[in-house]
């Protein structure tokens, strides 16, 4: 498969103190590919790296070919490129559809006129954002809550609520801090489902999470952090036997030599 993603020495410093360091990888067209490690191990921050929060202080960042360094973060959507938040980002006085509907911002076309007149090319302009959200809230299982106030909905439906507005701009690349934090097994398991259904699509997805059942259970491929520093990456299965990441995450005696 051909690299979409690819992640060169990259490394982030924060008064001196170096959270990622001189971190490689690749993530290809139509994969899962976790990034885990324990906590304080960079994880989030390369997550905010490679979506365009925050500057690399090293390194580079390469997506369809195309460097990154330039690129402001609000443009990333327009390439292709969305997100989740670990914490959550919504719009609670607004509907569960409109809340969706915001994450085509990038795909209008309409001018600011055209809009205020509601002349027909932005009314079919709407529509179209509206079907193209309400398909997506029928995916993630919130369809009969699409005119609800999104502040009134419990956390698991907003976790979801979020991955349809990330979708809905229809990406190439999707990136996921934690989405599984707060969920119970059984939104857990359905969330899985969602993801795999994703990649089967063609969507890449870059996904951060502590929860190691999932990882193992949709992840292509893994790359595993410790203290901002690449320690290992491979299958499910070659990561659960690698001995550097049993030392991280267990503290074995290996990892107490080093210290």
């Amino acid at each position: 498969m051909t690299a979409l993603l690819e992640v060169q020495a990259l490394s982030r410093d924060f008064g001196g103190v170096r959270a990622v360091n001189r971190v490689d990888f690749q993530v290809k067209q139509g994969e899962i590919l976790a990034l885990i490690g324990p906590n304080g191990a960079g994880k989030s921050t390369v997550l905010n790296m490679v979506s365009g929060v925050i500057p690399p202080s090293e390194g580079e960042i390469r997506y369809n070919n195309q460097g990154l360094a330039q690129v402001p973060g609000y443009e990333y959507a327009g390439l292709g490129i969305t997100r989740t938040f670990q914490n959550l980002q919504t719009f609670d006085d607004m509907t569960v559809l409109e809340n969706v509907m915001v994450g085509m911002h990038t795909k209008t076309k309409s001018s600011l006129f055209s809009c205020g007149m509601n002349l027909g090319r932005a009314r079919k302009e709407e529509q179209k954002i509206r079907e193209q959200a309400q398909m997506w809230l029928e995916h993630v299982g919130l369809a009969s809550l699409a005119f609800a106030q999104a502040g009134s909905l419990p956390y698991g439906k907003l976790r979801l609520m979020e991955i349809a507005r990330a979708m809905v701009a229809e990406p190439t690349l999707l990136l996921l801090d934690e989405p599984a934090a707060g969920l119970n097994h059984t939104e857990t398991a359905e969330m899985s489902k969602m993801f795999q259904d994703i990649r089967a699509n063609g969507t890449a997805i870059l996904l951060v999470e502590h929860d190691m059942d999932m990882i193992m259970a949709i992840a292509d491929r893994i790359v595993v952090l410790d203290q901002g520093t690449k320690i290992a990456e491979g299958t499910p299965r070659e990561i659960q036997e690698n001995p550097k990441v049993i030392a991280a995450y267990l503290g074995t005696e290996e990892e107490e030599g080093r210290g």
